[in-house]
């Protein structure tokens, strides 16, 4: 499964260069101002240059290298229950998972928002889905509370 995850997030990578680039050099590329920040409701409150369409692929990069190095050190990871040298293995691998999860969601999430910018900037009326931030969160922490639980299932009994 991590190998898929790993595909996802590359995969999602790919498709934030491929839209930037398309957005700022492509065939139709976007001119003036922009909008670069929206707020909980979706309407923008920011607004800036096509080029700083370039922050969230650079964001992601940056994002995504961190990740990969963290998931190689999980003996450092701060768990949630007792390790022990049994649930070491099985805790590890969790957090190893729970990273990946956790990689290819929100570099999927940076594509979504960066696909719909761009389309609000090219469509002239800009706004984001407001269903995108509970929704967003909604996933995220729902992996991190699946993880944690699976993790306490490990946990030796007090």
């Amino acid at each position: 499964m991590r190998r898929v995850l790993e595909l996802i997030s590359l995969a999602a990578l790919a498709a934030l260069a491929w839209v930037t680039y398309g957005a700022l050099a492509g065939p139709h590329p976007l001119k003036g101002r922009i909008p670069i920040h929206f707020d909980l409701a979706g309407r923008p409150n920011g607004w800036g240059s096509p080029h700083s369409l370039l922050i969230l692929p650079v964001i992601a990069d940056a994002l995504y290298l961190l990740l990969v190095w963290v998931s190689r050190h999980p003996a450092t990871f701060n768990y949630p229950v007792q390790v022990t040298a049994e649930n070491r293995p099985r805790l590890e691998a969790l957090a190893i998972h729970l990273i990946a999860w956790l990689k290819a969601e929100i570099l999927c999430l940076l594509v979504w928002i960066q696909v719909t910018a761009i389309a609000a900037a090219h469509q002239g009326h800009a706004r984001l889905s407001p269903s995108m931030a509970p929704v967003s969160i909604g996933i995220i922490l729902g992996t991190v509370i699946a993880h944690i639980i699976a993790m306490r299932r490990l946990a030796p009994s007090a």
